[in-house]
């Protein structure tokens, strides 16, 4: 409840010395009589009359409030909200081939790119998202969810040993992902490609693919992951694992082509915090839009105070008149 006259409430101060005037009114109209002792009449009943000798001027204050309440004029809202989301359609295409275990990246490329991965989902509450992994084959982890929580536990499962096939089928991957995106009846459809090598394997050209994802309206960023140079790559020996430098080879200018053709755009992932920053850069391109309309009506609740201070008066008066009448 809100009034529409607060100002009004600052009158219920008056009612501080009306009960002051009243307390001084009542001991300067009492009669007083010496005597030497009172206890005698303390074994006198007292009549019901004494009890209520002090509640029409109750009643007359309490009155008095709910008039000055009502005259404030208490309100009461209802606010009603049409809120109406529209959402993404995102397909996660994410490169698990052997190469991805180097370790440019901590603990490694394919660790980091499943956290960051995974904390992007979990940042889009509202779209519908899904994964395809990719090496020297493609296949589809999730189908489009809005199951953030089964997205994010599906994930947590990839490994560089899930596809037998071995190579880099970038074009596959980009096809696998267009395929389950192209249907979609979303205004926005967007795929995030990450890979870090060269299209060495697979059927479909990756610039047929991006051609195909033109064709569907669909937007393609694309991710090359790895450091500039060489990176740290884990290699089985007879005496066990040890870490040989092996040359970053990634395809940049696909990627980047691939990303022009669709209205997309291409980054470069060195290290763990460029990683992050990208994804937190394609969050604020691609914003689910969210309109929300409210509305607002009030309704005028001050008759059944002025009710109740009516029925308080007129309590008064009949206790005046009857009960507590002074007979002359």
């Amino acid at each position: 409840m809100e009034f529409e006259s607060p100002e009004y409430l600052y009158l219920l101060l008056v009612l501080v010395p009306m009960v002051v005037w009243y307390v001084w009114k009542r001991k300067r109209q009492t009669a007083s009589l010496q005597m030497p002792s009172t206890e005698v009449f303390l074994t006198v009943p007292k009549s019901y009359k004494y009890y209520i000798l002090h509640l029409p001027f109750v009643l007359r204050c309490v009155a008095l409030a709910l008039l000055i309440v009502a005259l404030a004029r208490p309100q009461t809202t209802n606010n009603k909200v049409n809120r109406n989301v529209e959402g993404i359609d995102i397909v996660m295409a994410m490169d698990i081939s052997k190469s991805m275990i180097a370790q440019d990246l901590k603990p490694d490329r394919l660790e980091a790119a499943k956290k960051v991965g995974s904390e992007f989902v979990a940042s889009r509450p509202n779209d519908n998202i899904g994964v395809v992994v990719f090496s020297g084959a493609s296949f589809t982890l999730t189908p489009l969810t809005t199951d953030k929580g089964a997205i994010v536990s599906m994930m947590n499962t990839i490994n560089s040993d899930m596809v037998d096939v071995g190579g880099t089928a970038i074009g596959m991957g980009l096809a696998n992902a267009v395929n389950r995106i192209k249907d979609s009846q979303a205004k926005s459809k967007v795929i995030i490609l990450l890979t870090d090598g060269s299209n060495n394997a697979g059927e479909i050209d990756p610039l047929t693919a991006a051609e195909l994802a033109k064709t569907f309206g669909i937007r393609v960023y694309t991710i090359g992951v790895g450091t500039k140079g060489m990176a740290p790559f884990p290699v089985q020996t007879p005496f066990g694992i040890r870490m040989e430098m092996m040359p970053v080879d990634i395809d940049e200018a696909t990627l980047q082509q691939i990303s022009k053709t669709t209205d997309g755009e291409y980054f470069r992932a060195t290290d763990n915090k460029s990683l992050a920053n990208i994804y937190k850069e394609i969050d604020k391109l691609e914003k689910t839009k969210i309109s929300i309309e409210e509305y607002t009506s009030k309704s005028e609740e001050y008759l059944p105070w002025l009710i109740a201070a009516f029925a308080l008066l007129l309590c008064e008066l009949l206790l005046r008149l009857t009960i507590l009448r002074h007979n002359p």
